[in-house]
């Protein structure tokens, strides 16, 4: 493609060009199936959490990496933060419309995996 990647959708039926690194879907893309985005979205995929149940849910997550996935999440508009101003402040997390759509599926993925897993063998 000459001139670039494609920015913006050009109409209802375009597409991003995902595969160019400038297309801002893949960016989206990048945070949904990182290490630790895919957690995130699924934990939300109930009910809105504040920062340690997040935390105590996901078990190898550190802090600073929770932080910066829930960072990037709020950023492509998956995620909704809202901080009460309490102290120290309670803030609490929930999945947008967005993050919803895109989380359902992720979550029926992780289903199917582990209905499709042996059971572990009690050591």
């Amino acid at each position: 493609m000459a001139g670039g990647a494609q920015l913006t959708r050009a109409d209802a039926g375009a597409r991003y060009e995902v595969f160019h690194t400038d297309c801002p879907a893949r960016d989206v893309v990048d945070h949904v199936t990182s290490r630790w985005g895919i957690w995130v979205l699924i934990s939300l995929q109930d009910n809105d959490l504040r920062f340690y149940e997040l935390r105590e849910s996901i078990q190898g997550i550190s802090e600073k990496m929770l932080a910066q996935t829930l960072r990037a999440l709020v950023q492509d508009g998956l995620i909704w933060r809202q901080v009460e101003p309490t102290t120290p402040p309670q803030v609490t997390y929930g999945l947008t419309e967005f993050g919803r759509d895109v989380g359902e599926p992720l979550t029926e993925l992780f289903d199917r995996i582990t209905r499709r897993l042996s059971p572990r063998s009690a050591e």
